[in-house]
């Protein structure tokens, strides 16, 4: 056998087994996702414990403030999300299924690697200590009002149920199989932003409340608007999971991903846009600088739907987690299997993801500051992904005139991203250090 006949045939082999090992990856295992798929991924993705944490942002903001940040937020993150799909398949016969995969062809093989995994990584990684946090915190309040004896344990006893639940879920083989989760949660989502607008209402206008901001001093202000930004960042948080979303929708010549990716991330973005303004002007009227960091811990009546808020909620980041660590999951099978050589299976699978959730409980036990945690990494990680990076790659990629509409709002985006993530994880720190304070661990 030659030379060249010998290269070609490691050249197959390797191809070979590069398609059995995406067969096998949760991203790329299944490819038959529907448009409406993409849109409860996404609202499950986007709509998640943030939504609860927005009115006390805007305590921190003011009304012009609050409304004018959800705003602007809104607008970018929807244009650096259509940035995202479009690059998805910017290269004909090639998708990036992966957020790294789409960095290391802009920014070049190692560059990639380091600029875009470290972030999004944070970014799932923090989703989900978030989401035990909320999880356990959730289900806490919701046996306070229907069992006030079992409400008693310790909030520690109910992550770790809320764990537990995960490393039975966490085994769900690929994004496709965990469909109906999503929707599930999607559908939770919607429907405990509906009992905090519903639920503000009836409950009026606290007395002796102001609409103005919660700090008196100049260093408290200025600190709470950083978490606030912080916490308004971290409510925007789909795009570290979109092209792994699209990778689960097939895709032709004739007919590619994009046009039902983006229909459902149309229809996502209308769901956000009316849970995320309503929950905050509701929550916000109603309680003014009063209003606590999670809106439905400020609710105590009608306590019926109180206790069922607090269910939908800690059903919804039930799926919530699944779809943000699904990412993770398959970076650390990727890695095992394609870089420590371990063979592709349920043990490898059961060890990895148990490992990751017990990880990310052990965590959000030791820090559980829901509204500290929400402006902290809202800025660090989640600004980056979801503001900036899709716009540095879309400038590298496509190189667009300077001042055209493309160029203004990529770079439009860059700047209010970079000092998003330099300045709101001061305010989230300081929020942490604050409840720290009356905190003991374990408790």
């Amino acid at each position: 056998m030659t030379t060249i006949e010998e290269k070609e045939k490691k050249n197959a082999e390797r191809k070979t087994t590069e398609k059995d090992l995406d067969n096998w990856l949760p991203v790329t295992a299944s490819r038959k996702a529907k448009w409406w798929y993409s849109t409860f991924h996404n609202v499950t993705a986007v709509v998640g414990a943030g939504v609860l944490g927005l009115p006390f942002a805007f305590s921190q903001l003011g009304w012009a403030g609050g409304i004018t940040a959800l705003a602007i937020s809104w607008i970018i993150t929807l244009y650096s999300f259509w940035q995202l799909v479009v690059m998805h398949e910017m290269v004909p016969g090639r998708r990036f299924d992966r957020y790294h995969e789409l960095g290391q062809h802009v920014f070049g093989e190692k560059l990639g690697l380091w600029i875009v995994v470290p972030q999004q990584v944070g970014v799932q990684m923090a989703t989900n200590i978030v989401y035990m946090v909320t999880g356990g915190k959730s289900l806490k309040k919701f046996f306070d009002i229907v069992a006030p004896t079992f409400g008693a344990i310790r909030k520690t006893y109910f992550i770790m149920i809320f764990a537990a639940i995960h490393l039975v879920i966490s085994q769900c083989p690929n994004f496709n199989s965990i469909r109906s989760i999503s929707l599930v949660a999607a559908s939770m989502s919607v429907c405990y932003s509906a009992v905090a607008f519903i639920a503000s209402l009836m409950k009026g206008q606290h007395p002796g409340i102001s609409h103005g901001v919660r700090s008196s001093t100049p260093a408290g202000i200025t600190f709470d608007v950083l978490n606030a930004i912080g916490t308004v960042g971290f409510a925007y948080a789909g795009h570290s999971v979109a092209l792994e979303i699209q990778a689960t929708i097939p895709s032709t010549e004739e007919k590619s991903s994009k046009k039902p990716m983006w229909r459902g991330v149309m229809v996502a973005y209308v769901v956000v846009a009316l849970c995320y303004f309503g929950v905050s002007i509701a929550g916000f009227w109603a309680f003014g600088d009063i209003v606590q960091d999670d809106i439905l811990v400020s609710l105590e009546r009608p306590p019926w739907l109180i206790a069922i808020g607090n269910l939908m909620v800690f059903i919804h980041v039930i799926g919530s987690y699944q779809v943000f660590a699904m990412p993770i999951f398959d970076m650390i099978e990727y890695f095992l299997v394609k870089k420590l050589k371990f063979s592709p299976g349920h043990p490898l699978r059961l060890s990895a993801r148990s490992s990751y959730v017990l990880l990310t409980a052990l965590i959000a036990i030791c820090i559980p500051f829901f509204g500290g945690l929400l402006g902290f990494f809202g800025g660090l990680v989640f600004a980056p992904t979801s503001y900036f990076i899709p716009c540095v790659m879309w400038l590298i990629a496509y190189k667009p005139k300077v001042l055209s509409f493309h160029w203004t709002m990529s770079w439009l985006s860059i700047i209010i991203g970079s000092l998003l993530m330099i300045l709101s994880p001061i305010g989230g720190l300081r929020q942490i250090i604050l409840d720290a304070k009356t905190y003991k661990f374990f408790s």
